[in-house]
């Protein structure tokens, strides 16, 4: 694995990055700087290395970005309503940082701090944090672990590992902006998706969830069979005018194990990428927030221009008793994996 300097912090602190290869000529990049995945390159179907993550050149794009390029998120990903919850007859309260609900825990982000590396060989490094009692809010010390794997078989893995000193909320992602043709090469309503999910959570106007699940037959978000983003993107329907687009948890079937959630696709380079999860939800959301980004090499990155695909327990599943909550109990291991896996389509 090849360690280098990638930059420092305001504060001076040095930020590194690690690469790792395999036989096929890709290559996954990270920074212990919020365990945060900055570069995926694969080979295309004209044998061209295409970088199919957004991101920045150096640590203080990623500690200024607003957006969480390919960072970490906990203790919980995506949304809790009113910015607080009750577990053990205890009420905790958290940042109210979008629209007086909680995103992505809040203010103190997990990817804006420097994660220890704990262990690493030539395709896999462990990145490790120490969250204390009260941290962003929550309760409960938490020893955290992401494990980055690049198999020869064009999978980036991801597997996330906790132990909890109280009861607690865990519910962790990966926040990785995938263009398949390219970052900051056209936007992605060319790629063609499928999604192996009969239903997605309804929200209100603020995009939390009522507790209602819809079955997508007959409406833009069916995408059980392939199609591009594009299609229906702009349709006349309203979850998709609230979001601004595609912002939304489809429920999937795989009770508990990690199997195929998703299959994204570019007609222009070839490349396809398939991801698994052993978790109850995935969100898709499709840039539509992105405005005027300056990403790697001074591109520019705007609206649609990549897609995330973040593996995850139901957004505001604490406030739901019909979505599985992510609660993890005191001494017991919260373990999840989430892959990423490359392949030109045929």
């Amino acid at each position: 694995m090849k360690k280098e300097n990638f930059g420092q912090t305001r504060a001076g602190v040095q930020a590194s990055l690690y690469t790792m290869e395999n036989e096929n000529g890709m290559e996954l990049k990270v920074t212990d700087y919020g365990a945060t995945l900055v570069n995926i390159m694969v080979v295309d179907k004209n044998s061209r290395k295409r970088d199919v993550v957004l991101g920045y050149d150096d640590v203080s794009g990623y500690e200024t970005g607003a957006s969480f390029f390919g960072a970490t998120v906990g203790r919980n990903a995506n949304r809790i309503a009113g910015a607080s919850f009750e577990l053990g007859g205890k009420t905790f309260r958290l940042d109210a940082n979008e629209n007086g609900n909680n995103l992505h825990s809040g203010l103190n982000f997990y990817n804006k701090r420097l994660w220890e590396v704990k262990q690493s060989d030539a395709q896999s490094i462990t990145f490790a944090l120490f969250s204390p009692d009260g941290d962003q809010g929550y309760p409960g010390d938490v020893r955290i672990e992401v494990t980055y794997t690049l198999t020869e078989n064009n999978e980036v893995k991801i597997s996330y590992r906790a132990i909890p000193g109280e009861d607690t909320i865990l519910n962790l992602t990966n926040h990785s902006y995938f263009n398949l043709n390219g970052e900051g090469e056209n936007t992605i309503l060319n790629h063609v998706v499928r999604l192996d999910a009969d239903a997605f959570t309804e929200t209100d106007d603020k995009l939390i969830p009522t507790g209602k699940l819809i079955d997508v037959t007959g409406t833009p978000m069916d995408f059980r069979q392939a199609k591009a983003i594009g299609q229906d993107i702009g349709a006349d329907y309203e979850p998709l005018k609230l979001a601004g687009g595609y912002d939304h948890n489809w429920a999937l079937g795989n009770q508990g194990n990690c199997e195929k959630a998703a299959e994204v696709y570019s007609p222009e380079t070839g490349i396809s990428m398939e991801v698994l999860t052993d978790l109850p939800g995935i969100q898709m959301y499709t840039g539509n927030g992105i405005e005027n980004e300056t990403g790697k090499g001074g591109k520019h990155y705007g609206k649609h221009a990549a897609g995330c695909f973040e593996t995850q327990y139901f957004p505001d599943a604490v406030h739901h008793e019909n979505f599985e909550a992510p609660v993890c109990k005191a001494g017991e291991t919260y373990q999840t994996t989430t892959v990423y896996k490359f392949r030109i389509h045929e």
